[in-house]
């Protein structure tokens, strides 16, 4: 991970030098800054370059030269950017994808996130509708191993014939410190912002949940992010299959019919079909009926 998000920052910057050689580095390449007591403290290398306090520096020089994050890349690459600029002042960001990869890729990549899961449900708005719409979601290489293999694989699947082999891990089965370290891995390339999720259960000890923030603090992450399902409070746009079953919602509709069921069952209430759990939702939150 580390090694292929140092090429692709790497390449992105040489690009980056010959763009702005083409048509103009970005604007705040050629502004001068005014040297600083703070900026010197920090960046001891300009008082050792003889740049004095006071003294203006353009942008392309602070960035090619002291910028601690530009020096971790190739000397002439640095000298590059010191002597023509970039074309931009950014190059590098990795985004929650979830909906990037489901909507423009069919699920194929999720950058530095594992797949969710291997069948889950996603709630989708709908016009008209009076609750969110559950809605089936496969990731790809599900449907692959399913095209390629085995055409009635389904996860937690009780028949033999069915399951899926170990190697298919998803955000659940995956321990919190390794997600911590592969967001550490990937970001000491990245210039701008990073994100992805940590997966917990819903019975999560809380030190160990306390300790992957600790951890990633130590592993030096800018962010960190987690979910735990917890249906009294939130049910999330993505849900499993498995604990929408293992969670019972009970509630009272207006009619005051009292209601019992799990979560991936279906009620038909109000002349629609609800899955319990996006009923309940819909009716604990107070959006039923406004979509």
């Amino acid at each position: 991970t580390e090694e292929v998000t140092k090429v692709m920052a790497e390449v992105g910057w040489e690009v980056g030098v010959e763009l702005a050689k083409e048509k103009g580095p970005a604007p705040i390449m050629d502004e001068e800054f005014i040297i600083t007591a703070d900026m010197l403290a920090k960046r001891p290398e300009m008082k050792a370059d003889g740049i004095k306090l006071g003294a203006k520096v353009k942008g392309k020089v602070l960035m090619g030269l002291y910028s601690k994050y530009m020096q971790q890349f190739p000397e002439a690459l640095r000298k590059e950017i010191a002597k023509n600029g970039v074309r931009f002042t950014h190059h590098s960001s990795i985004a929650p994808t979830g909906t990037i990869s489901l909507s423009l890729a069919n699920n194929a990549s999720n950058g530095i996130e594992p797949s969710f899961a291997h069948h889950y449900a996603r709630n989708v708005i709908r016009e008209g509708k009076k609750s969110k719409e559950k809605v089936d979601v496969f990731s790809y290489e599900l449907l692959a191993y399913r095209e390629l293999v085995n055409s009635s694989a389904m996860p937690f699947s009780d028949k033999p014939e069915e399951q899926l082999p170990d190697y298919f891990l998803d955000s659940s089965t995956i321990q919190a410190k390794a997600h911590v370290d592969i967001q550490a891995a990937a970001q000491k390339w990245i210039d701008s912002s990073i994100s992805k999720t940590i997966n917990v259960p819903t019975d999560y000890d809380f030190e160990d949940f306390k300790n992957i923030y600790l951890y990633a603090y130590d592993k030096g992450l800018k962010g960190c992010t987690t979910f735990r399902f917890n249906p009294e409070a939130f049910q999330g746009v993505l849900v499993t299959e498995k604990d929408l079953e293992n969670t019972t919602y009970k509630f009272t509709l207006e009619d005051g019919t009292v209601i019992e069921a799990k979560g991936n069952e279906e009620i038909e209430y109000d002349g629609e079909i609800h899955s319990a759990a996006n009923l309940y939702d819909a009716m604990k939150e107070g959006y039923y009926g406004k979509f």
